[in-house]
């Protein structure tokens, strides 16, 4: 690995991040050229049923490809979907190396690709920035992974632990920038579930209104009030598990969980958040009689507390995003 690998990767890695919200379920692949006369060209992936990041960035190359480098940050498909395989075009193209962010635990490429290429000859690098494309494709890899989407819940409250007053009086916590990015990752999302009891309290759109991207399916656990503004929307019923396997067929890679007190805690005590993403707002509740992130009981014990890891922070106006992800036994 040299400096040069690892900055190509990390243009790969943005280029990957324009194609978010137009390819899904697809992962969002994005792809760098290197021809030997030192030209780039630039490749994503398209919406479904289109060219993957590969066999754009070839095209935009043209005859530029035969002996160059091509960095991407997932391996290439090796088998026929909506689209022929990616290894056929790479070879066909006569790419003399292949620089790869992660291997793909997709069961139908899971190394394939890789083998495949190595077999025609053509030089293959598996690793470079392994971290910053696993972050980018999280939710792709999970569902991949485990068959469910990735579980994202979203909790904005004020630095004394509390998400509403105890009338339940509206208005919001945190600041406008902070709600910006709740939308941002709406966006993100293939789906969002409330519960049935902020339908009534809020009457919430859940569309994704202030920034690019497009609205997630809504599903809210219960039964909505006709009228309300989710509709419409998928009401569930039955266990939380179900929910996730049945989701995960559907192609849902993330679902983004966003309340109330109860749902959270449901999701929660039955260890299905994998990442938790918490706006923490430089107000003071005071008291203890609001309306606490999680209903129910707290720990008995600090040895019981439920800890985790800090993945990352960031400055939102006046508050502030804290992402924290459970602690995983070893595999």
């Amino acid at each position: 690995m040299n400096d040069i690998d690892q900055q190509s990767m990390r243009e790969a890695v943005l280029v990957a991040a324009s194609a978010q919200h137009t390819c899904r379920p697809n992962p969002w692949v994005g792809a760098i050229l290197v021809s030997t006369s030192g030209q780039r060209f630039s490749g994503c992936t398209q919406p479904v049923g289109q060219a993957h990041a590969e066999v754009q960035v070839l095209r935009a190359a043209g005859a530029a490809a035969r002996g160059a480098t091509m960095f991407v940050t997932l391996e290439p498909c090796n088998h026929v979907g909506r689209t022929p395989p990616c290894t056929d075009a790479i070879i066909a193209a006569g790419v003399a190396r292949v620089v790869i962010g992660v291997q793909d635990p997709d069961q139908r490429v899971a190394g394939t690709g890789i083998a495949r290429l190595r077999d025609a000859g053509i030089a293959v690098q598996v690793g470079v920035e392994a971290d910053l494309v696993r972050e980018q494709l999280a939710s792709y890899l999970h569902h991949r992974r485990t068959g469910r989407p990735l579980v994202m819940l979203k909790l904005a409250m004020t630095i004394d632990g509390y998400i509403a007053a105890k009338t339940g009086a509206g208005g919001f916590i945190t600041g406008e920038i902070a709600r910006r990015r709740v939308h941002e990752l709406r966006a993100a999302s293939d789906a969002i579930v409330v519960g049935a009891g902020t339908v009534r309290a809020d009457d919430p759109q859940l569309t994704v209104r202030d920034v690019q991207g497009p609205s997630p399916r809504r599903i809210v656990l219960g039964r909505a009030p006709l009228g309300a503004r989710v509709h419409p929307c998928t009401e569930w019923s039955g266990p939380l598990t179900d929910l996730l396997d049945t989701l995960g067929g559907e192609d849902v890679l993330q679902l983004l969980v966003e309340g109330g007190a109860k749902v959270a805690a449901s999701f929660h005590q039955a260890g299905l958040v994998d990442r938790y993403v918490f706006h923490l707002a430089p107000a003071v509740m005071g008291g203890g009689d609001g309306v606490p992130a999680f209903a129910g009981d707290t720990a008995a014990t600090l040895a019981d507390v439920w800890r985790g890891r800090t993945i990352s922070t960031q400055q939102l106006g006046d508050d502030v995003e804290v992402v924290i992800e459970p602690l995983r036994s070893p595999a």
